[in-house]
């Protein structure tokens, strides 16, 4: 390269080196509220009386929406409110300029179909108000005139109420003047009819400038918000991603800045703050004893949320219990979304349980596929393992240690030069049969493929992106620059369908030649990071496909990315294999395509416990399969923390262990031989209940529910739960409270109460004792425990036979572990399929149900046109919270034999040893005494 171009390299990388050595992370690289024109403009915290009102008399109705015309009381500006219903209990409004100047943005992508509207019925029109009612329900809108404000109504109760506050912005599309009208009457001038003064308290509203980096905002100040209240609710959550407790704080006031969400590269992310991160899902909920409902405010561009929660002080998490407890006359919770352009795009999720909540949420944006059954095993990953050498070496330690281990994943410097695709052929001289190897020991390869493309002219990626035009444009017009880990680089537009299958192409075996069906895809650095642009992302007046500027689409870049490369591994295997994508950058609807985790976190307690909040946070937005870097991405884990981050990771969705390139190496055998062993032994627990975690995944996609959930989410009416975010749910089944703290030997378990304040009965998953009791509990640890408990009632399978990878685990029997509830009885499921392709989708699986009733537990499939020619069988059934030892048991197959089986108490339970079944007949055990 010339000499000019070799010192901006070099300096460049020089400030990608500043950055990665920083000792956390430097909070003059990115904005605060008073430092983003349109958040210190629209931000109030104040109620006041809204200047916008409806005009009654333009209302327009249709079989499945009405239209209304609202108008500023002062500008007299048009608007138009647009307002439907949606199946299963949703409302959806939007409210746009009635004549803009140009287009504004709608988002589109995050919704995983059309909505299917429903008829709508208008009540009453009148000067006050407007009432309609969904059809085939009890729910209903009513819209007030003057000021406007939106109450939404399930079964009679007011459940929220949009602009309840008066807070509602939208700054319509203007021209901006040479001259301001005040300057130009002092001249001597006419002042243009329609002139606009920018405004003067605010200079940044036109342009702005954020360190070195200018902003020229073409269409000027767009910008939007709206307050919603929650008069239901006691607490609020939702609007990942921060690393923040789970229930949102109190920002309102200015004491500290809303939360932020607006999708950037932050390492080393600071705790307990609503800064924004690597994705943004902008849903949020309020839930009471009675009523949960939310708010999906569909909005790509940067966007701030002030939550009010009049009782707590700021930053005090220790006033939940208080203020969850206040009494209905005071302000309930709200939320006001803000937003830098776009329209006003609103669902209403009426809930009325957490449960219901969430669920009409993922009927919106969809829910995940199944994975592989590898894929929820656990991941080995640093940055970087070195060559073939090492991934080999690595592989046959697991083996040597006995520790399971499903995928191998390499990082950036497998590339040739960062360029994707293409290997490094010094170090990786045979990757492909280096991919043979692992695949032979039942392993998988994930490699790294990030959306920067190095400028190169060797590189023939970037040379097709050059000459079809199919890059990301400046505010000029010419191909966007900025820098990465190639250095100079340049970033595709994937808003384009043409270059989404381009790019998906490569993936393709004729392309990707070094490659195989097999491998999964890690998409990193998708926010898009870019190190030398402002806030390490890109310019927000580049340009799109359509024309849009990325301001209006910035949060949905990463989505983008990974639907095209979802698209690329569905047909690189003609259909055949369910793809495995890791994404860091997410938005609403990004389940679709792949799992998350939670970025450049720290070897430190503090984030080891964030990974809990973080996961519950995606959770409930749709993304369930979600998880954080074992032992933290930057530094060097002690002993302690290492292995109570291990044993947290394995009930996490996600559990892979991950390290940056400047860490000490960190394979489990690389600490003290006691230390392996714990790790051995948490690594193995997760393997022993991977049929329980396939069978919560299916489940979620068939029903959108999270796998990893709030204790809120069961127990919404014990107010405790509200501010419970150390311990946590999997699916119904098992809680879930592990050791968060240096030094512990207690920890503090909840058990929740009912809604009539009753307790389930839980037991100890290790010593099957029972607890019975509501409230808090002392549970002893040692190095080796998770307090872990089963939900009395229910049925959890297991594998006890563990192999080098979960692939070889396929045909292995079952253990059911079968918890009673006080009755006696309990319920379980269980599913089975081929554990990779999607024939599970034309019937070809297992999904069982098992039932203990009056001493008799039985086996029947939930749906009896699926099947699946399993060879797995049943191996034992452990009988947990019985009164007295059976004295034998009889097992009753389909075909009408009848087996006595042994009966025998072990460690706390009574076993049944041997029911040699197939997990495809029919069949039923009848305990005898």
């Amino acid at each position: 390269m010339a000499k000019g171009s070799a010192w901006l390299a070099l300096a460049a990388f020089a400030f990608i080196g500043c950055l990665h050595q920083t000792a956390s992370v430097d909070r003059n690289n990115f904005k605060a509220c008073d430092q983003s024109s349109f958040c210190r403009r629209l931000r109030q915290s104040e109620s006041e009386i809204s200047k916008f009102e409806i005009l009654p008399e333009t209302l327009q109705t249709y079989k499945q929406y009405i239209l209304l015309d609202l108008q500023h009381a002062e500008t007299k500006h048009l608007y138009v409110l647009k307002l439907a219903a949606v199946k299963g209990g949703l409302f959806h409004f939007q409210i746009d300029e009635k004549s803009p100047l140009s287009p504004r943005y709608r988002v589109t992508d995050a919704l995983s179909k059309e909505p299917e509207y429903v008829g709508l019925k208008v009540e009453e029109n009148s000067s006050t108000e407007v009432i309609i009612s969904a059809e085939g329900g009890s729910n209903k809108a009513v819209v007030k005139v003057a000021p406007l404000k939106i109450e939404f109504y399930r079964d009679n109760t007011l459940v929220l109420v949009a602009n309840s506050k008066g807070l509602m912005k939208f700054e319509h599309l203007r021209r901006r003047e040479v001259k301001p009208a005040e300057q130009a009457a002092d001249d001597g001038q006419d002042v243009p009819e329609n002139a606009v003064e920018e405004p003067k308290e605010d200079p940044g509203a036109w342009e702005e400038n954020f360190k070195s980096h200018h902003d020229s905002k073409p269409k000027g100040p767009e910008a939007l918000s709206m307050d919603f209240s929650f008069p239901q609710g006691k607490v609020l959550y939702g609007i990942p991603e921060h690393a923040d407790s789970f229930a949102l704080k109190h920002t309102a006031g200015g004491k500290s800045d809303p939360y932020r969400l607006y999708n950037l590269d932050v390492f080393e992310y600071e705790l307990d703050n609503g800064m924004a991160l690597y994705g943004a899902v902008p849903v949020i909920y309020g839930t009471g004893p009675g009523r949960t409902t939310g708010v999906y405010w569909q909005n790509a561009a940067e966007t701030w949320v002030d939550i009010f929660v009049p009782e707590q002080e700021n930053n005090v998490m220790s006033s939940i219990v208080n203020f969850v407890s206040r009494s209905s006359q005071e302000d309930p919770p709200a939320a006001n979304f803000i937003s830098e352009s776009g329209i006003i795009d609103v669902f209403v999720l009426t809930g009325p349980s957490p449960l219901d909540t969430y669920r009409q949420f993922t009927d919106l944006t969809g829910r995940a596929p199944l994975p592989q059954l590898y894929a929820i095993a656990y991941h080995q990953c640093r940055w970087n393992y070195n060559d073939e050498q090492d991934v080999t070496s690595v592989s046959a330690k697991f083996d040597e240690h006995d520790i399971p281990m499903d995928t191998m994943w390499l990082d950036i410097e497998f590339t040739d030069g960062k360029k994707y695709f293409l290997w490094d052929h010094n170090k990786f001289p045979h990757p492909l049969e280096m991919i043979r190897n692992l695949t032979e020991r039942g392993r998988h390869l994930t490699i790294i493929n990030d959306p920067h493309i190095k400028r190169d002219g060797s590189y023939y990626f970037h040379n097709d992106c050059l000459d079809r035009g199919y890059y990301v444009k400046n505010k000029d017009g010419n191909v966007y620059e900025g820098w990465c880990w190639p250095g100079s680089a340049s970033y595709p537009d994937y808003f384009d369908p043409a270059i989404r299958k381009y790019y998906a192409d490569q993936f393709l075996l004729e392309n990707f030649k070094q490659s195989t069906a097999e491998v999964g895809i890690w998409n990193d650095m998708n926010e898009p990071s870019v190190f030398n642009g402002p806030e390490i992302t890109m310019l927000k007046d580049n340009l799109h496909f359509g024309g849009w500027e990325h301001r209006d689409v910035h949060n949905l870049y990463g989505h983008m990315h990974i639907m095209a490369t979802y698209d690329g591994l569905i047909r690189r295997s003609d259909g055949a294999l369910r793809p495995f994508i890791l994404s860091r950058s997410h938005f609403a609807g990004s389940q679709r395509y792949a799992a998350v985790w939670t970025g450049d976190n720290m070897a430190e307690w503090g984030h080891l416990q964030a990974s809990i909040k973080m996961c519950l946070s995606l959770a409930v937005a749709g993304i369930s399969f979600c998880g954080a870097d074992v032992g933290g991405f930057f530094g060097n884990p002690d002993s302690e923390l290492f292995y109570r981050w291990y044993q947290a990771g394995a009930f996490q969705p996600f559990f892979r262990s991950h390290a940056h390139i400047d860490t000490k190496r960190r394979e489990p055998w690389l600490y003290p031989e006691d230390v392996k062993l714990v790790i051995r032994d948490a690594i193995r627990k997760r393997y022993r209940l991977l049929p329980l975690w396939y069978t919560m995944f299916y489940e979620h996609e068939r029903s959108g529910l999270p796998i990893m959930r709030p204790m809120l989410a069961q127990y919404p009416s014990d107010l405790k739960c509200y501010s419970i975010d150390s311990q946590y749910l999997l699916s119904d089944k098992l809680l879930v409270a592990p050791v968060l703290k240096a030094g512990e030997s207690k920890v503090e378990v909840y058990f929740p109460a009912k809604e009539n304040g009753e307790s389930d009965v839980w037991y100890d998953t290790d010593s099957y004792r029972m607890y019975a009791s509501v409230g808090f509990e002392s549970i002893s640890v040692d190095s080796y425990k998770v307090p872990v408990f089963q939900r009395g009632g229910t049925i959890v399978p297991r594998k006890e036979r563990i192999r080098r990878a979960a692939t070889l685990m396929k045909d292995d029997p079952y253990t059911l572990v079968v918890a009673l509830d006080k009755n006696g009885a309990s319920k379980g499921t269980l599913y089975i399929d081929d554990e990779t392709s999607f024939e599970y989708r034309s019937g070809k699986y297992l999904y069982l149900e098992f039932e203990l009733k009056d001493n008799v537990l039985s086996s029947k499939k939930i749906d009896k046109t699926a099947s699946y020619a399993s060879k797995s069988w049943l191996e034992r059934v452990i009988l947990v919270g019985l009164s007295k030892v059976p004295k034998s048991a009889t097992l009753h197959q389909s075909n009408g034999d009848s087996v006595t089986l042994d009966v025998y108490a072990e460690d706390g339970a009574v076993v049944v040893r041997k029911p040699a079944v197939s997990m495809l007949d029919g069949w039923s055990i009848k305990l005898n005494y």
